[in-house]
């Protein structure tokens, strides 16, 4: 089961970032053949699946057959890119100048057995001091009811640099810590398997010595905006960091990203009503995903359409009220999936907290909230 997740984003974006090497015994299932599909086995077990649950025990079935020593894998991901800037770009550090604190929890695909979850949290701000944003980003992934769990904590520095009255640029470095660990006990193997009540023995595999794997993290980012426009870029795993917990060698591919939009104002400002297109593109091995949406915002309600190639729709609507920000986004699959994963929901939640400006020293990216 450590491979579903994998297997799951990749396949959500049409392209393959995994590798797999199925000839060591450590995940044996792929070694030993389950039951030909006319065996008793396979005819009790049907019998006992509703038609309903059909679709769901056939992706779990289809990803168990994986089993890998190595994974090229890709980072979870937000849908709502903007709700958790630091974890987008780490130029936006500080961005709002006070603190800012921000949260989301993304359920993806909850119609596949065991669900993954993602959650992410920051806090940043403006530091005179330093002359630039400072933040602490942390971010928690779980994967197949917690067989493959990921962890990552990241400190950010994000100088700032005022090039004119209608133009600023934003500079960063993170730096933290990456982990991968896997629960065992979570674990299914091939020997488990009963020809007639299914997974029943107890496996004679040996629990290897060691079930996680971390090491330190470096990323990079640069934000150039205007009045009403932005463009940036990231890079994420810089050191390209072993991330195999079976031994032997799987390095965390750089992620690359590059973003840009615009806030466009309808009728007077006064209004407080814009519209925002925007563009996000990222690579990450062999993965890479280009996503195109527009915001439209009236007052306090905002409303969003992303479009994910080949892939999904993203629907959002969200409420700015003062200090509180609120968000909700559900991703509609278009792929051949769509019957079998219900999509995923995401939920965000902000509080940008209050204090005394004093005289700007820098120009804040005029990007969306969510």
């Amino acid at each position: 089961m450590i491979a579903v997740r994998f297997i799951a984003r990749i396949t959500e974006s049409g392209k393959s970032s995994l590798t797999a090497d199925c000839t060591t015994a450590q995940l044996p299932t792929v070694r030993q053949p389950f039951p030909s599909p006319s065996s008793s086995y396979w005819q009790h077990l049907l019998k006992r699946i509703k038609m309903k649950q059909l679709y769901k025990f056939s992706l779990a079935l289809a990803c168990s057959f994986v089993a890998v020593t190595q994974l090229k894998a890709q980072d979870p991901e937000f849908t709502q890119f903007y709700a958790n800037q630091i974890y987008l770009n780490p130029a936006l550090a500080g961005n709002t100048y006070c603190p800012r604190v921000s949260a989301g929890y993304r359920v993806q695909w909850p119609n596949v057995y065991g669900t993954y979850q993602t959650l992410g949290v920051s806090i940043d701000r403006y530091v005179d001091a330093v002359k630039g944003g400072v933040g602490l980003m942390v971010m928690q992934d779980r994967a197949a009811q917690g067989s493959l769990n990921t962890t990552g904590v990241g400190l950010v520095y994000a100088p700032k640099i005022r090039l004119g009255k209608h133009l600023g640029v934003s500079f960063a470095v993170q730096a933290g810590w990456w982990q991968k660990a896997v629960n065992w006990s979570k674990l299914t193997f091939g020997d488990q398997i009963d020809s007639r009540d299914g997974f029943v023995n107890t496996t004679q595999e040996t629990r290897p010595d060691q079930t996680t794997r971390g090491d330190f993290d470096l990323g990079a980012g640069m934000v150039l905006s205007g009045d009403n426009w932005f463009v940036g870029g990231a890079l994420h795993h810089i050191l390209e960091q072993n991330e195999s917990i079976l031994g032997g060698i799987s390095k965390l591919p750089i992620k690359y990203t590059a973003h840009a939009g615009a806030n466009i104002p309808i009728g007077d400002k006064s209004n407080n009503t814009f519209v925002s297109p925007n563009i996000l593109f990222r690579k990450q091995g062999d993965f890479q995903q280009m996503n195109i949406g527009c915001y439209f915002k009236k007052q306090t309600i905002v409303g969003g359409l992303w479009y994910r190639g080949q892939d999904s729709f993203i629907m959002l609507i969200g409420v700015e009220t003062g200090q509180v920000r609120i968000g909700y986004s559900y991703d509609v699959t278009i792929s051949k999936l769509t019957n079998a994963t219900a999509g995923s929901h995401e939920v965000s939640l902000g509080y940008q907290f209050s204090c005394k400006k004093p005289k700007p020293k820098f120009r804040p990216v005029s990007c969306p909230s969510w």
